[in-house]
């Protein structure tokens, strides 16, 4: 095994023979395709000086074929991950250790589960996966920092994390879950009357004031098109985050890169794009990540970010829709809580414990929230 300075070290070959990474794959992910990787690095979105140094693990037979691989980042802040550690890097630093740099194993700014062992489709995925996890954890220990994390992890990764040390946490999230639906209608027949009247009444009412909407992908997204959603998405983040992570160049570049994985649902107006969202086209899933406007209009948002993604979702015949992080407001919406996994090697053995503590407290009050939520779900008391 050794460490790569980032997706370059890999040929587009090499990193397709690995599970989830390419169209070939029945599990195909577009964020581990060397298209969105090499795109956040070409960009510059991930660099030294954005706190992203890629560290990617490459590991190797003997005659230095590619038996599996870890994305992996030395970072020196906790933004952009979705999963919140600074209370962590907080207590550590207050007691006189030194948090910041850690490892990340994750895709950057990206809140969606995948594999993140990834391995060679001709190799033992078991095998491949134990001596990927204890090597993260060995270089870890190597660099003598405090920890090792990978985020919104998929369940066939856990047994090796575990197994290499790391410590379990779970959160939730809200996908759309396709019960081979034919259509938005029938789906909605699976509502409460209540609740869906409610959705009819809203998707109308976002579309009032002469609004249009249009999904586009491929060639159908222009560069004018690339643009004005840029604008939104500039926009909204600036003021959510105070500054976006994701500059112009990135998104020229997947529009180059990766178009047909895309699905851009545009609002317009009076001849003109007012809002917009952006969508990640998986194998089987759909995956629902920025959205921007420059005008404010009641329901909209929701319109163009969680009714538009089932429709295509059901028309697609795609099993899910991951809606990013957070949003209990997805649940009435008819998106049902998930749960979703993070694994964590802490080096220092008094920090470990108390976080050990923390995940296991914190479990039992994620379980008794997603109890909570399934209680108000929309759907008929009979459905899920």
């Amino acid at each position: 095994m050794r460490v790569c300075d980032g997706i370059g070290a890999f040929t587009q070959e090499e990193w397709s023979s690995l599970g989830g990474t390419s169209h070939s794959s029945p599990d195909y992910n577009p964020f581990l395709s060397h298209a969105f990787l090499s795109s956040l690095e070409d960009s510059g979105c991930v660099a030294r000086r954005a706190g992203w140094l890629p560290q990617f693990l490459r590991l190797e037979d003997d005659g230095g074929a590619l038996v599996g691989a870890i994305p992996c980042y030395l970072k020196s802040h906790s933004q952009g991950e979705y999963v919140f550690d600074h209370g962590w890097a907080d207590a550590f630093e207050r007691a006189g250790g030194r948090y910041y740099p850690k490892l990340q194993a994750s895709i950057p700014f990206t809140p969606a589960t995948g594999p993140r062992l990834l391995v060679n489709r001709n190799w033992n995925a078991i095998a491949a996966r134990i001596a990927l996890a204890n090597g993260l954890r060995q270089l870890t220990n190597q660099l003598g920092i405090s920890s090792a994390h990978s985020t919104f992890v998929d369940d066939d990764d856990l047994p090796a994390f575990k197994g290499a040390g790391f410590l379990h946490r779970i959160d939730q999230q809200f996908h759309f879950l396709n019960e081979g639906y034919a259509s938005y209608d029938e789906f909605l027949e699976t509502l409460a009357s209540r609740k869906r009247k409610a959705l009819k009444r809203e998707r109308r009412e976002a579309l009032a004031n002469d609004i249009r909407i249009e999904r586009l992908t491929g060639d159908q997204i222009t560069t004018a098109v690339w643009d004005d959603f840029f604008a939104f998405y500039m926009d909204t983040g600036s003021r959510k985050w105070g500054r976006p992570y994701l500059n112009r160049q990135f998104y020229k570049l997947i529009g180059e890169r990766m178009a047909d994985d895309i699905m851009l649902v545009m609002a317009g107006r009076d001849g003109r794009y007012i809002a917009g969202a952006i969508n990640f086209i998986g194998s089987d899933r759909l995956f629902g990540r920025h959205w921007g406007c420059i005008e404010d209009h009641r329901f909209l948002h929701f319109e163009v970010c969680y009714h538009q993604a089932i429709d295509f979702a059901i028309e697609r015949k795609l099993s899910v829709v991951e809606a990013g992080a957070q949003g209990e407001h997805k649940l009435a919406r008819g998106y049902v809580p998930v749960t979703t996994n993070s694994v964590h090697y802490i080096a220092h053995e008094g920090l470990r414990r108390a976080i050990d503590d923390f995940l296991n407290r914190e479990r039992t009050d994620v379980a008794l929230m997603e109890e909570i939520l399934n209680h108000h779900a929309p759907f008929k008391k009979s459905e899920h």
